[in-house]
């Protein structure tokens, strides 16, 4: 009887780099000045800044850093974010809905009421970010990690996760209704708390612990009844 394939094991994930590490770093400008629409950034080092309020949608960010910037409200719909390294970093109240992030690294940052509904996130990685009700709805995510981050009330609803890993990560009241899954990892987060859409992650890999602390919740979706001895 052939043997039952193990799940692959994801790759290790990067330690961070810090902005001397980034091989665009010797390229870096500072900004100065606003953000518009439809801009056009390379090689820009955005460094302390604060952004209230603007409209910067259909921009382009391509070999970029922010170092403790703060954006706060604003528009910035379909912006496309290539190679982008940010560090403690806020966005807070955000429409950031449609935008394409890729090969972007995020350390240290804050994300709470934020909207990136139908987003697309590829080879993205988050170090030590706090998520906190972030509509991720309908977004793609493939090769994206999640390390030593706290997702709070964050919504995947109706999104594909494909080669997503949460390792240290505590995932509280977060909801994954009608998720597409292709090796999604949820075996090396620290807590996993999941409002509903439990049955949306068939395919995806959790811990032998894990599968004991949601033994409660898979027996209310089987519709089976636990009796004590």
């Amino acid at each position: 009887m052939p043997a039952t394939p193990r799940p692959a094991t994801p790759p290790p994930v990067p330690a961070p780099r810090s902005l001397a590490d980034l091989p665009f770093a010797h390229r870096l400008e500072v900004f100065g000045g606003e953000l518009g629409r439809d801009g056009d950034h390379e090689s820009v080092h955005f460094d302390g800044d604060g952004f209230v309020d603007l409209d910067g949608g259909g921009s382009v960010f391509l070999e970029c850093a922010f170092s403790s910037v703060a954006v706060e409200g604003g528009r910035y719909r379909r912006v496309r974010f290539t190679d982008v390294w940010t560090w403690q970093t806020r966005w807070v109240g955000t429409d950031l809905a449609e935008t394409q992030w890729t090969d972007c690294e995020a350390g240290a940052g804050l994300l709470a009421g934020v909207e990136l509904y139908g987003a697309r996130l590829r080879r993205v990685i988050f170090h030590r970010c706090k998520f906190d009700s972030v509509n991720l709805r309908a977004a793609e995510l493939r090769d994206v990690a999640f390390v030593d981050c706290l997702l709070r009330d964050v919504d995947f609803g109706g999104a594909r996760l494909g080669g997503v890993s949460f390792p240290g990560t505590t995932l509280e009241r977060v909801r994954f209704d009608n998720v597409t899954v292709d090796r999604a990892d949820l075996s090396g987060a620290a807590a996993l708390g999941i409002a509903s859409g439990l049955d949306g992650l068939r395919g995806a890999t959790i811990s032998g612990i894990q599968l004991l602390e949601l033994a409660p919740a898979l027996a209310d979706l089987a519709g089976l009844r636990v009796a004590d001895a």
